[in-house]
């Protein structure tokens, strides 16, 4: 994936998140207090300065009741049934390296979607709070190891292994210190 696409969506999210803020009627302030993020790091983040952590994208979806494949789909314009490979949007994590890729094409009408994770070698990312609670998740692990704890349960996968869940609290994807963990992830 280059880094002008790279660029160009950061910039499409940029523009989304100060759009999902106005459409709330919320200040820098209000939104920092709910979302537990510091106003300067919002601010940046809406003016592309930056491009937001997982960490960070979680807790706002979480704020603004989306789940996050769905805003990055919202950073899209119209409607394709289907979507080439290098047309996917591709968002990468400048804290972890962790990259997330929406491969399914972007659609207000229909639930399911499809995304693909790559996260790095001796990585962990923790969500407190799922972005839309209750939707059913089907991972299954490409490449790698990893380890998905879900509800305080710890799931080791091994490749071709698939975890199916419901997400209604905080969970937790980590990599040990030997491999990484490439995955497609089928949420409902």
């Amino acid at each position: 994936m280059s880094e002008l696409i790279l660029e160009t969506a950061d910039r499409r999210l940029a523009e989304r998140l100060r759009t999902l803020r106005g459409e709330n009627g919320w200040s820098l302030d209000e939104l920092a207090a709910r979302a537990g993020v510091s106003r300067a790091t919002l601010s940046r983040l809406e003016n592309a300065e930056v491009s937001p952590t997982a960490h960070v994208l979680g807790r706002l979806c979480s704020v603004y009741g989306l789940q996050m494949s769905r805003l990055m789909m919202m950073v899209e314009a119209g409607f394709a049934p289907l979507r080439r490979a290098g047309e996917q949007p591709l968002w990468s994590d400048p804290e972890t390296g962790f990259r997330r890729r929406v491969v399914s094409p972007p659609s207000g009408a229909l639930a399911g979607e499809v995304i693909e994770g790559d996260i790095p070698a001796a990585t962990s990312i923790r969500y407190d709070h799922p972005s839309r609670p209750g939707l059913e998740h089907h991972l299954v692990l490409l490449d790698g190891c990893l380890r998905v704890t879900v509800d305080e349960a710890a799931h080791d996968l091994g490749p071709g292994d698939c975890l199916r869940y419901r997400l209604a609290g905080p969970s937790e994807f980590a990599t040990p210190e030997r491999s990484g963990a490439r995955y497609l992830l089928f949420m409902v």
